[in-house]
């Protein structure tokens, strides 16, 4: 049997959910703050196609040593700016990836992001820092297209 969890990542950020929905499913946006900090996506490296059943890729590029990390998934349903989810087609019971924006209405909006059938490597604390280093370059990456930073 494998050890298998649940993971949930909450961020505010001050932008309108269209924009973080766009962000999270445009591959020129994605390529920006993809993958956790010293490694890289190439926008080349990123396909999204956004409906249900579409495919959802991403390779990532170690900054260190160049080795390269792929995660497939297939879209399952989507509603732009308030849901994404995907399922990762490379993950033993597929895992399960759930992204909520909700309009805080006051310029601001709540991202939770819920992983279930999450692999015990992938709930490591490593992995959920480098997660976490993920969501800082997408925070940051948002204060360079909201305030021209």
């Amino acid at each position: 049997m494998t050890d298998i969890g649940e993971l949930v990542f909450r961020r505010v950020h001050r932008a309108p959910p269209e924009l973080l929905f766009d962000c999270m499913t445009t591959p020129e946006h994605l390529a920006r703050f993809w993958g956790p900090t010293g490694s890289s996506t190439p926008v080349e490296n990123i396909v999204v196609d956004l409906r249900p059943g579409g495919v959802f890729e991403t390779t990532m590029v170690s900054d260190a040593d160049g080795s390269t990390y792929t995660m497939r998934a297939v879209y399952v349903e989507i509603r732009r700016p308030d849901r994404l989810v995907w399922i990762e087609t490379d993950v033993e019971g597929g895992m399960k990836t759930t992204i909520t924006f909700t309009d805080l209405g006051d310029g601001r909006t709540e991202v939770v992001t819920h992983q279930t059938n999450v692999p015990a490597q992938y709930r490591s604390a490593e992995a959920r820092a480098g997660f976490a280093t993920s969501l800082d370059r997408f925070d940051a990456y948002l204060k360079q297209l909201t305030e021209g930073v």
